[in-house]
């Protein structure tokens, strides 16, 4: 079916709806990338066979005619990883956690057929209390979705389902009801920041491109999503295709473009055959391609597959990948907005940034402005990871304070007391609970944190509790970013190599005070000369501990101690001969032979054969063995 007009779309939308609410049950699997991983494919597939067996009508598909049906369904992301897989059911809003293939019949005999809950899946919290709704768990309750609406709502494979929850809605008005002119002035009266790093108008970017002379334009997406623990892209990816794909569109059609790419990490299969499928199924549609809707416009969309480097996040990199060139940043100006891909205007913004697009355009700008505080509206996406209860893809309006996301939707700190956060991946830096600083009832948006030295980037949360080392934090992040350089500028390529060889002798027990202070200078050095964003952010996560944590530095390089007891060449282990036993556990266990002594005797340990393994810790039932 190809729609010659928008008449025709609209027609087919009242269709659709229709159809969808003829379900009179929804099945929705989460298949986004955590939950398949889990196991979540084989129980849609045993589902399917059971409701065959038992002659339950079962929709697969969103059919045009309506008729009285269970509709089972693949969806995106839910977002509460943690409990994967999962499973909701519609009309009633339950949520079902760690489902299994062998729940199947009894979800089947309950649930489908009945209509009663299976009360031993739901969710409960640390309290015992029961959630049957998923609406109602604390991780979902505090939460706004806006980008994140459909994934987990919906079949992420069907432009059907799409349009009957109102998608190309906005591409219509864009289409037939705005000038490029006012999808521009729109976007920019919302306020809408790009969601990939630090936060630039969005407005303002496509007006650049719009008032460049140049006829030929493109519109890319950002998809390469490189940083450690993040994971909001590919979810939208995976989760809501068609969202991705119609924020693109409007980008197109307010800055008069006819081709677009979305650059996607190869890391992502799910995704990229997630956003294939979408754009072969609004091609068959009349929604991409020549005279869209019969109203004259081409948009014309392709994937383009990256390689994995993390430097291709930074935009010119990023074009220079798709052009087929080795991905490595340029001398700017001219900025991207005049010569981006293949030396064209371009239009580049984050697969995040194109999600909010479709609901500003539909909503309005002034909607959307009533979200979040000022200079800083609507909502963000969070990777929310590490130390924490509930792991998982959350949404939240700008401004929400970090003791909500951790301990309200987070559930509180896992293994510990909060210490500190780090925000924005690599590029990012550390917020912390200390008795110099508390920035747990900071409030998260883009001013805010930049005045603290820290930055939303893409969104990843890495929660850490007490017994993390902030040193080996920043030690970790540098040897990713160092592995990441692309190697064209001297203060990323040869800065970064040495602020990691300065932080592995302080890990290691050989760094003086004067190390601290060439760390300090060549990350001042390189955040003022390297030529690229990803570059000048590097040192970041450096910076933050050192100003926050800087005791835990000076333990290192002076007391030769690591407080969090983390960095092995700092340990000792010793052993206290008033609780020893002398029942040999912990000779036994040593794989090398350190320690030794006689049976009903106090043990020692040979600190020159101690390879700080920590098996003689683990396996000492008295609490003899303690670090020294």
């Amino acid at each position: 079916m190809k729609f010659k007009s928008r008449q025709e779309l609209e027609l087919a939308r009242l269709a659709y709806r229709e159809s969808l609410a003829s379900q009179k049950k929804q099945i929705l699997i989460c298949a986004g990338t955590g939950c398949v991983a889990g196991g979540s494919l084989d129980i849609y597939e045993r589902l399917k066979e059971l409701m065959e067996q038992r002659n339950v009508p079962c929709s697969l598909i969103l059919e045009k005619e309506p008729h009285e049906t269970v509709g089972l369904k693949r969806s995106g992301c839910h977002g509460f990883c943690e409990m994967g897989p999962l499973l909701r059911i519609e009309p009633m809003g339950w949520l079902y956690i760690h489902v299994k293939v062998e729940d199947c019949e009894e979800i089947l005999e309950k649930s489908i057929i009945g209509d009663e809950v299976v009360e031993r899946l739901v969710y409960r919290d640390a309290e015992g209390k029961a959630y049957e709704k998923q609406e109602d768990i604390p991780f979902y309750k505090q939460q706004t979705r806006l980008a994140l609406e459909h994934c987990g709502h919906i079949n992420a494979e069907s432009i059907k389902e799409y349009i009957a929850v109102g998608g190309y809605m906005a591409l219509t008005k864009a289409l037939f009801d705005m000038q490029p002119e006012e999808i521009v002035d729109e976007i920019s009266k919302s306020c809408l920041r790009g969601r990939g790093g630090g936060g630039f108008p969005t407005g303002r970017k496509w007006a650049q491109v719009l008032a460049q002379p140049e006829p030929v334009k493109y519109v890319v997406c950002n998809g390469d999503e490189g940083d450690p623990g993040a994971f909001m892209d590919r979810s939208m990816m995976e989760g809501d295709p068609h969202r991705v794909i119609e924020g693109m569109m409007v980008a197109a059609v307010a800055t008069k473009a006819h081709e677009g790419y979305i650059y996607v990490r190869a890391e992502y299969p799910l995704a990229v055959s997630r956003l294939s499928e979408a754009i072969r199924q609004a091609e068959n549609y009349g929604i991409l391609g020549e005279n869209i809707l019969g109203s004259g416009f081409d948009f014309h969309l392709h994937i383009s597959q990256g390689a994995g480097a993390f430097v291709c996040g930074e935009g010119s990199a990023l074009t220079a990948s798709i052009e087929g060139n080795r991905g490595m940043p340029r001398v700017k100006p001219p900025r991207t907005v005049e010569k981006g891909l293949f030396d064209k205007p371009t239009v580049l913004n984050n697969v995040e940034t194109y999600c909010n697009v479709p609901t500003i355009l539909v909503k309005g700008a002034d909607w959307y402005r009533s979200i979040g505080p000022e200079n800083n509206h609507g909502t963000k996406a969070f990777a929310l990871t590490g130390n924490v209860n509930n792991t998982g893809l959350i949404e939240v309006p700008m401004g929400t304070t970090l003791r909500e996301v951790i301990f309200d939707i987070g559930g509180g700190v896992k293994g510990g007391e909060f210490k500190a956060v780090q925000i924005g991946g690599p590029s990012g830096g550390c917020l912390c609970f200390t008795d110099k600083e508390n920035h747990l009832d900071m409030h998260m948006d883009f001013d805010s944190l930049n005045k603290v030295g820290a930055m939303i980037g893409s969104g990843g949360l890495v929660v850490m509790n007490d017994k993390s080392c902030m040193v080996e934090v920043a030690r970790f992040f540098m040897n990713f970013t160092q592995n990441e350089s692309c190697g064209k500028c001297i203060p990323c390529r040869e800065g970064t190599k040495r602020m990691l060889e300065i932080l592995n002798k302080i890990v290691e027990g050989k760094g003086t005070m004067e190390d601290l202070e060439l760390l300090e200078e060549l990350a001042d050095t390189i955040s003022q000369t390297a030529l690229c964003g990803l570059g000048k952010t590097a040192p970041n996560p450096v910076l933050s501990t050192l100003k926050y944590f800087r005791d835990e530095y000076i333990a290192h390089v002076v007391d030769k101690k690591c407080p969090a007891g983390q960095c092995k060449a700092l340990l000792s282990y010793q052993i206290n001969p008033e609780l020893c036993r002398g029942c040999s556990k912990c000779a036994r266990q040593c794989p090398v032979e350190a320690i030794s002594g006689e049976i009903k005797k106090p043990y020692v340990i040979d600190p020159n054969k101690c390879i700080k393994c920590g098996a003689c810790m683990d396996g000492c039932k008295f609490g003899a063995v303690k670090l020294g």
